[in-house]
């Protein structure tokens, strides 16, 4: 039997994973920038992606799917008055991710993830 694969694993239980990503996604969306390892930002990329896609549609429902996802209040205002319509003309694409090189402690592949502009 085949299983459905969702994404790295990143050695942590999925309840930590999901935790993770959702404090990732705060920082990203309140900084437009942050330094991590390279698995994580490309697991970061693909969960924020969807959540920006969700708040440019700017209803009801869109604010409540991404305030499930992102807990501070002022993190979800700026998404949607800054960051959904910095967006709206754009079909996907708004994160990238450049490779900084290995970390000095544990020699871990570190990456800076930041909003397009």
């Amino acid at each position: 039997m085949i299983k459905a694969y969702n994404g790295s694993k990143l050695g942590v239980t999925s309840s930590h994973k999901k935790a993770m990503l959702r404090n990732l996604v705060t920082a990203l969306f309140l900084h437009e920038k942050i330094e991590t390892t390279l698995p994580k930002a490309k697991e970061l990329v693909s969960y924020s992606e969807k959540l920006l896609t969700k708040a440019k549609k700017a209803n009801l429902s869109a604010v409540r799917a991404v305030s499930s996802e992102i807990h501070d209040k002022a993190v979800v205002k700026k998404v949607f008055d800054v960051l959904a319509p910095r967006y709206k003309e754009r079909n996907g694409g708004y994160i990238q991710i450049l490779k900084v090189g290995p970390r000095r402690g544990d020699s871990a592949d570190v990456a800076i993830v930041r909003l397009v502009i």
